[in-house]
């Protein structure tokens, strides 16, 4: 499966997500993206995004609002803790995402995902209360990520099917 990974502000390239993701077994892009200007992250995520032509998006926080932000056609979303009432346009998700959230998140909070969710009249279990901060980088939440990665892509390709069984 290949992985765009949006990273957060002040984040690192090649952090824990996108490493236990390409440890994993994935093709992971992880581009820099720029922390001080809002709309050149999102021009160059736009960018790697028509290039390698994902089968799954990974936002992280800001990383997360930028996912929202960008023309990603049908590709799914998995959104970490998404920064989205503190960067960008955007005020709805597509049908194909899932957001990772943390309960005890002292940064973005919980409700913002969970108003993300209502504005999008998707289920309530699009909405994934993992893991116990922000930074969503411990075993639970990892694990939750992966597999979260792996059943949107798999729901992806099999939308044309008649015998899916893949929900959300």
């Amino acid at each position: 499966m290949k992985v765009l990974f949006l990273h957060g502000w002040k984040s690192v390239v090649g952090g824990v997500k996108p490493t236990y993701l390409k440890d994993a077994g994935h093709d992971v892009i992880n581009p820099a993206l720029d922390d001080d200007d809002f709309d050149l992250a999102v021009a160059a995520a736009q960018t790697e995004f028509d290039q390698h032509k994902p089968d799954v998006i990974v936002g992280s926080s800001r990383g997360g609002a930028i996912a929202v932000n960008i023309d990603s056609r049908d590709t799914p979303l998995v959104l970490l803790c998404p920064a989205w009432k503190n960067w960008g346009r955007a005020t709805k998700l597509k049908s194909n995402a899932v957001i990772l959230h943390s309960l005890q998140d002292d940064v973005i909070p919980y409700s913002d995902s969970s108003e993300l969710v209502a504005n999008s009249n998707l289920p309530l279990k699009t909405l994934i209360a993992v893991g116990n901060d922000h930074r969503l980088a411990t075993k639970e939440p990892l694990r939750a990520m992966l597999e979260s990665c792996e059943r949107v892509s798999k729901k992806q390709f099999q939308s044309g099917s008649t015998n899916s069984k893949m929900s959300f």
